[in-house]
């Protein structure tokens, strides 16, 4: 991901922008998109602001930190599905987590596809 623009240019775009310049001409003339204008044009109309957004970025949210207790725990509830496995664990967690985190533990959901049991000498029937 690029660095963010500097407050400076961002300042700059803004003043264009509020002395009348139209933003296709500031757009072109700073090399900005016209959507990152209008991104920094609403939040200076609605704060005041036009700095770089702080703290909003907090990379993926890993809730699994015992790993070893998420494998003793696939291994009792491995027969449920993900939704409830993600209800059944002790902290909050998304049944998305819990999808990325089984495979991670060598936790695989593969189905093998087996034909219906029958007696002595029948053959079972194939569905198509």
């Amino acid at each position: 991901m690029p660095a963010p623009d500097s407050l400076d240019r961002r300042q700059k775009a803004i003043a264009a922008l509020e002395s009348g310049h139209s933003k296709a001409s500031v757009s072109r003339f700073l090399g900005i998109g016209i959507t990152t204008l209008t991104e920094w044009h609403k939040r200076y109309r609605a704060s005041g602001e036009v700095a770089v957004k702080q703290g909003y970025q907090r990379s993926h949210s890993h809730k699994i930190t015992d790993w070893e207790a998420f494998c003793a725990f696939a291994e009792t509830h491995g027969d449920k599905t993900q939704a409830e496995m993600a209800q059944l664990w002790p902290q909050g967690i998304s049944e998305d987590t819990i999808g990325r985190a089984l495979p991670r533990i060598g936790f695989t959901r593969k189905k093998e596809r087996s034909l219906p049991i029958k007696g002595p000498g029948q053959t079972p029937k194939l569905r198509h």
